[in-house]
C-alpha cells in the first residue's frame, strides 16, 4: 500500500474576509473530492484572509499511479482562476 500527500500553499487575493475565503476553499475542496475522490481539508492559516493551506491524501497500490493523480491534482488547482499556488509539497509513504 502506498499513501501520497500533497501539502498546497494558496494566495487568494479576492477575499476580503473569512467567509469569502471559506467559500472559495470549499468549492476547490469540493472539486477536488468529486474529480479523483480525494481525502482534501484546510490544515493551516484558518484564520488568515488571503492565505489558506489544504492537504489532500490519496491511497492506492501504485506509487506512479497516485503521483499522476497529484499531478493532475496540482494542474486543477493551478488552473483555479480565483486563487493563486504559491507552494507545494509532495510525500509518499
Amino acid at each position: 500500500m502506498e499513501v501520497g500527500i500533497l501539502i498546497v500553499k494558496l494566495s487568494i487575493g479576492e477575499a476580503n474576509s473569512l467567509k469569502e475565503k471559506r467559500k472559495i476553499i470549499k468549492s476547490l475542496i469540493d472539486r477536488l473530492k468529486n474529480k479523483y475522490n480525494l481525502s482534501v481539508a484546510e490544515t493551516d492559516l484558518q484564520n488568515k484572509w488571503r492565505e489558506a493551506e489544504i492537504g489532500i491524501a490519496i491511497v492506492g497500490n501504485e506509487k506512479p499511479y497516485l503521483n499522476r493523480v497529484l499531478e493532475k491534482t496540482v494542474d486543477i488547482i493551478e488552473a483555479n482562476n480565483k486563487t493563486i499556488m504559491t507552494d507545494y509539497e509532495v510525500h509518499f509513504w
